[in-house]
């Protein structure tokens, strides 16, 4: 456990004796591989572009345990992000007809990234916390960070998965899911129904079986159900994409977690005498004996509710957040590993798993960034809702494609007539891949006229849960660059850009806007 101390999401950074100010064309504020992508585009384009990252590392939740990735729709990813897994394809010397590969190593994506952005020669700020925004009407003129890093810039894109500089700089945004008479929708707001991440056996909630007076086992919370389609604050849960190895020399075994707590796990023992095993069923292959562990069925590593203060909250309460994931997250490991109460069967096959000692080295084998699923989302001119994704609306104003599933994990785990209830997850696939248009990347004109948000995209809580995949955020990350370079280029408001001229650009460095089916 001795590197687990430098598992953070946040840490203070001290005010500078001499700090920077520095003016670039372009500043990305977040180093997601939205962030990545975005650099890259820009540096063609011929743009002075610089990344700050917020921590240690470059590439989201790319290169921080998602391996196999969530795609929907290989047709649908051009560009930059094509070209990243053709990188990957190359690496492991693919004999896939285009050369690319979706699972694999998050060191090799790292490598990727980082040779990338070496070569392209942009600068990288890292542990760049945003404190202000200064604005000149409706212009960013500068960001300050806590260290009193003073970055000036033409244009902004905000690459993180919060949302942090939109925020900071007026524009609009919701947190939580709406209901579904905000836009019409069908699948957003409160949701019931869904067979998939719920309890498959009667489990139930008290500390003394049977007995509401003896209280909650952890987890569980007196929510009222509310009716199907009801707008509230919840968000969708979080966990760590966790890389195991079952490579005996490179398996590292789960350590005792900080403040570990076995009755974090009552309702899985419970699940798991009730007959059912499947809290790491979802489980993926990646190379060299590796794997890309997710959340699956009714207890597993989402860990449900205890998210609500991350997208809004400060730095000192994400980090509060990030530790009790962590606890969470490494505890189910340890426990199914090592406690008595779990069937010697089960715990022998997960003692077969272990920690990579060639992932995440400075982390003893532990992901440096927790899954933001879900945090701040833009209010722009137009709102991806679930009418785009089933193809009965187009956005003609193309900047990529999105494919996959309509996509909410669970948001609340309640009590309905004296049983566990996971409530909130969705899986629905879109029609076809559908068009994302180019004004849910724009603020308001009103609000902001320089800044690109390619990640926390103006959607609605249940569109944004197809849109928001690693692969689609590089597509969007290159598309805010071009747009960005074309504003600078006209010396114009990124809302009043011509949409011919971007897509024209688009097309030409490879971007796919849509898809003859």
């Amino acid at each position: 456990m001795d590197t687990f101390h430098q598992l953070k999401y946040y840490q203070p950074t001290k005010k500078l004796a001499s700090p920077k100010t520095i003016h670039v064309d372009l500043c990305i504020y977040g180093g997601s591989s939205a962030g990545v992508a975005a650099a890259i585009q820009a540096k063609r384009m011929g743009l002075d572009v610089i990344i700050l990252a917020f921590g240690k590392h470059l590439g989201g939740l790319t290169t921080s345990g998602l391996g196999a990735t969530d795609i929907g729709n290989k047709g649908a990813i051009g560009g930059i992000a094509h070209e990243f897994y053709q990188a990957v394809g190359q690496y492991y010397r693919s004999e896939e007809p285009d050369g690319t590969k979706w699972t694999f190593e998050p060191h090799v994506a790292e490598g990727i990234f980082n040779d990338w952005i070496e070569k392209e020669e942009i600068p990288v700020y890292y542990e760049q916390h945003l404190s202000k925004v200064k604005k000149t009407g409706e212009k960013i003129t500068e960001i300050v960070m806590e260290n009193g890093n003073i970055f000036s810039a033409n244009m902004f894109i905000d690459a993180t998965y919060e949302g942090d500089l939109l925020a900071k700089a007026g524009v609009s945004y919701h947190v939580g899911r709406e209901s579904n008479v905000t836009y019409r929708e069908t699948l957003n707001g409160v949701h019931f129904g869904s067979p998939h991440h719920n309890f498959k056996a009667w489990i139930d909630p008290y500390v003394v079986e049977g007995d509401p007076d003896s209280g909650l086992v952890p987890g569980v919370t007196l929510d009222e159900p509310g009716y199907q389609g009801k707008g509230d604050s919840c968000i969708q849960a979080y966990n760590f994409r966790v890389c195991l190895t079952d490579v005996a020399e490179n398996k590292m075994p789960f350590p005792k977690p900080p403040n570990y707590d076995p009755t974090m796990y009552t309702l899985l023992s419970r699940y798991i005498d009730a007959g059912v095993w499947d809290a790491m069923n979802l489980h993926i292959k990646m190379p060299n004996g590796k794997t890309d562990l997710n959340n699956f069925g009714g207890f597993s590593s989402d860990y449900i509710g205890r998210n609500y203060d991350w997208p809004e909250g400060d730095y000192e309460t994400r980090e509060k957040i990030f530790q009790e994931h962590v606890t969470y997250n490494l505890g189910m490991l340890y426990f199914l590993s090592q406690d008595k109460r779990v069937p010697s069967a089960i715990r022998e096959e997960v003692n077969q798993w272990g920690l990579p000692r060639d992932e995440f080295v400075e982390t003893g084998g532990w992901p440096h960034e927790l899954y933001i699923r879900e945090a701040r989302r833009m209010v722009a001119e137009v709102v991806m809702t679930e009418h785009y994704c089933r193809g009965y609306k187009y956005a003609e104003d193309s900047i990529g494609l999105a494919a996959y599933t309509m996509d909410s994990h669970n948001c609340r785990r309640i009590i309905i007539d004296g049983r566990c209830i996971n409530e909130g997850n969705v899986e629905i696939p879109p029609t076809n891949p559908y068009s994302i248009s180019y004004r849910a990347i724009t603020p308001k004109r009103e609000e902001c006229t320089n800044l690109v948000v390619p990640v926390c995209v103006s959607s609605s809580h249940i569109a944004f849960g197809s849109i928001r995949m690693e692969p689609v955020f590089m597509v969007l990350g290159q598309s805010a660059a071009t747009a960005a370079a074309i504003a600078i280029e006209k010396e114009s408001g990124v809302q009043d850009i011509s949409y011919s001229r971007l897509r024209e650009q688009l097309i030409k460095d490879g971007q796919v806007l849509g898809l003859v089916l």
